[in-house]
């Protein structure tokens, strides 16, 4: 068997002789190497107008989630001037109850569609799910996907209104995304901020905008981890008790969110959707996210109002709508 020295020596003595060899070859000098023969590998055109759609990777939250009750047919007839996405839980059914009586009504206006849904998750009480199944079957407003309910699922549940309007209403014109517990002004809401006879905006997102930063302290209700959002401050977000924006808006949020890490806070996770897409919400002053006591001209001048109960709210609408007579 041959020695190491030997075979180290054999390897030397075949480098230095591919060296000599390669040193030997005539080869062009720079001056003629524009006169080479290069076969050049072409760089493929980039569309100009290519899409986030375009791109095919893994979702980082692909929302696969089934829906328990759907009305996929809400739209069918006619398109829908606004729709109302009302994020609710299974046992509010005074307060659901409450906004189909009053601003929730779909046959409040004969100039403008409207369509209300009530968003909901699955309840792990079987009991609750046959219950809001059966109302379900009466009043045909209620869409259920097939996440638990809870208050840190609240994004998901934003994210299944906005899969919804982009599946089955996607020619609506605009969408409020509120809670149960809001009282909405509709005059206000659709003459004198959406106004129907206008040209219908696009991109378009608004409510109480808050600039603000995470909270650190865990025992707040709206502690962010630092390891879930290391950043010192949010991008500006509308208050998630109710906001509007137009109806292309939701399928763009949508598809933002399938590649955007989730966020336990709804309202600034859609904030966090909406910087990506370069859309900045605007600010009105008449969307409220706290309790304001009822005083008819007070509310005549806001769109909506937080922590209103069932019985506040049927006092409230039919003290508005049975003095439009009077002036403030």
């Amino acid at each position: 068997m041959p020695s190491k020295v030997s075979c180290l020596y054999f390897l030397t003595v075949v480098c230095w002789a591919s060296a000599l060899w390669y040193l030997s070859v005539s080869r062009p000098s720079t001056s003629y190497v524009g006169q080479l023969t290069i076969p050049v590998r072409k760089t493929p055109k980039v569309n100009k107008n290519a899409t986030f759609s375009n791109i095919r990777t893994r979702p980082l939250n692909p929302h696969d989630f089934g829906y328990l009750i759907n009305e996929a047919k809400k739209c069918e007839t006619e398109p829908p001037f606004l729709v109302i996405l009302i994020s609710t839980t299974h046992k509010e059914f005074d307060a659901r109850q409450a906004i189909r009586e009053t601003w929730g009504d779909e046959s409040t206006f004969s100039d403008v569609r409207l369509v209300t849904l009530f968003l909901l998750g699955r309840s792990t009480d079987a009991v609750l799910n046959q219950m809001v199944e059966q109302e379900s079957q009466i009043f045909h407003d209620i869409v259920v996907e097939d996440f638990i309910d809870s208050y840190h699922n609240l994004t998901l549940k934003t994210l299944m209104g906005m899969r919804w309007v982009a599946t089955f209403c996607s020619k609506a014109q605009y969408v409020l995304k509120t809670d149960s517990d809001i009282f909405v002004n509709m005059e206000n809401l659709i003459y004198n901020l959406l106004k129907p006879t206008t040209k219908p905006r696009r991109r378009y997102f608004t409510g109480y905008v808050i600039n603000g930063g995470p909270i650190r302290d865990m025992r707040s209700k709206w502690y962010m981890p630092r390891d879930l959002y290391p950043e010192s401050k949010y991008p500006p977000f509308c208050s998630g008790t109710g906001y509007v924006f137009s109806a292309d808006v939701a399928e763009l949020i949508y598809k933002t969110s399938l590649h955007t890490r989730l966020l336990h806070l709804e309202d600034v996770y859609v904030g966090v959707c909406l910087r990506k897409l370069g859309i900045h919400p605007f600010q009105n002053s008449g969307f409220n996210h706290w309790k304001m006591a009822y005083s008819l001209c007070r509310y005549r001048r806001v769109v909506t109002v937080h922590q209103i109960s069932p019985e506040e709210m049927h006092r409230i609408w039919n003290d508005m709508t049975s003095k439009k007579h009077l002036k403030c």
